[in-house]
């Protein structure tokens, strides 16, 4: 496609029509115009049936939730601006010595487990988990159900991962998910802690409290981009280095390449594969003509293997430099927690490598079937401690 008809038109049946975009210059120029490729009224592509029931729980939206993603200026703005402090560099500085520890735990796991476990599950879902259920103050007893929900949340076209076979079913999810964290939100309020969810329970814009929508949106937004999308690096960066044995032998004799390849394994995966955006008036992109109103996908898995972006794309490079890859999103949404997901790539890695050897498959791999997040559910391995 992206050599044929980088921009096409398609009409997938049960699904709302959309221009695809997969040419890297071709994203970054509409994300760069985030005021005429706007979010609204559809941020990620459901099925019809989807957002008609997503209009019956919202009372009118064809989006079930309305966080960062499906906001545009000034909402946008002044939403992201409530949390972005805490995710600077400066900030999260504060994190390395916790992330550090519980990579250590982690791993102190896999030598339990006897010489093989599933990676995907026992390493890579658990620990950005941990992280971000730490950032927002959820109780660690907590932390399995709101597994479940968030995986619910980004694998509903996968029947091992979904609720239930209906849209109502599916809905119910985002339903338990906003009960969860009102319960969380009153006790915040009534006594404030040094948490995310104390800064969104008393969150206000223009002196006025945040809806109780959007609040509960703020939490599934942190809690699953913070959690599914870091996992699905994690997974599928060590089945790349598996695949690839010189890269994870340059890794382990040189560590301090980690940077670099943190970034590789986030362009090799790609955990969201798209996003949409709706044109606000007409526009000409590579020859064909969008009309006001249409809609775009944004298609970032594409683009990351764009052949006139990066030299030898379908190669996975561990000290690829550059790698100006689209996989936090480009321009105005670029992803608010980019730092801590690489901060948490880097640190799991630096203590696998470290502490497991002979590291090998010991069955086939598996993917989550979603056309939105989507990365490795199952990681069966076996190795050696050192």
């Amino acid at each position: 496609m992206r050599r044929e008809a980088p921009v096409v038109w398609l009409e997938p049946e049960g699904y709302p029509p959309f221009w695809a975009v997969t040419k890297h210059a071709d994203i970054i120029d509409i994300e760069r115009q985030h005021h005429r490729f706007v979010n609204e009224p559809r941020a990620v592509l459901q099925t019809l049936v989807a957002e008609a029931r997503a209009r019956e729980l919202t009372g009118g939206s064809a989006n079930p939730v309305r966080s960062l993603v499906q906001m545009d200026d000034p909402d946008h703005r002044a939403y992201r601006a409530l949390t972005h402090p805490w995710f600077l560099k400066s900030s999260l500085r504060r994190l390395e010595p916790e992330l550090a520890r519980l990579a250590r735990e982690l791993v102190d796991r896999l030598a339990e487990h006897g010489g093989s476990c599933d990676f995907a599950r026992d390493v890579a879902a658990w620990y950005p988990l941990r992280v971000i259920m730490s950032l927002l103050g959820v109780p660690p007893e907590d932390e399995p159900r709101l597994l479940k929900l968030t995986q619910e949340i980004f694998g509903p076209e996968d029947p091992e991962m979904r609720r239930g076979a209906t849209e109502a079913e599916l809905m119910q999810t985002l339903v338990d998910f906003g009960a969860y964290f009102d319960r969380l939100s009153e006790d915040r309020r009534r006594a404030p802690r040094e948490d995310l969810a104390s800064v969104i329970a008393n969150a206000a814009i223009d002196g006025k409290p945040i809806p109780q929508f959007e609040r509960n949106s703020y939490y599934v937004i942190i809690a699953t981009a913070g959690h599914d999308t870091t996992s699905s690096s994690i997974a599928g960066g060590l089945l790349a280095l598996l695949q690839n044995p010189d890269e994870m032998a340059r890794l382990r004799a040189d560590p301090t390449l980690l940077p670099k390849a943190a970034d590789e394994m986030i362009r090799w995966t790609t955990p969201v594969k798209h996003f949409l955006r709706t044109a606000t008036d007409d526009a000409v992109i590579r020859g064909q003509t969008i009309r006001a109103g249409d809609c775009l996908m944004l298609c970032y898995a594409s683009g990351n293997r764009d052949e006139e972006v990066f030299p030898d794309p379908f190669r996975f490079r561990a000290d690829r430099d550059p790698n100006p890859h689209l996989a936090f999103g480009f321009g105005a949404h670029l992803c608010l927690g980019r730092v801590l997901a690489k901060m948490e790539i880097e640190t799991v890695f630096r203590e696998v490598l470290a502490r497991v050897d002979a590291i090998e498959l010991a069955g086939t791999p598996a993917l989550v079937q979603s056309n939105f997040v989507s990365g490795l559910k199952t990681l069966p391995i076996r190795y050696r401690m050192r």
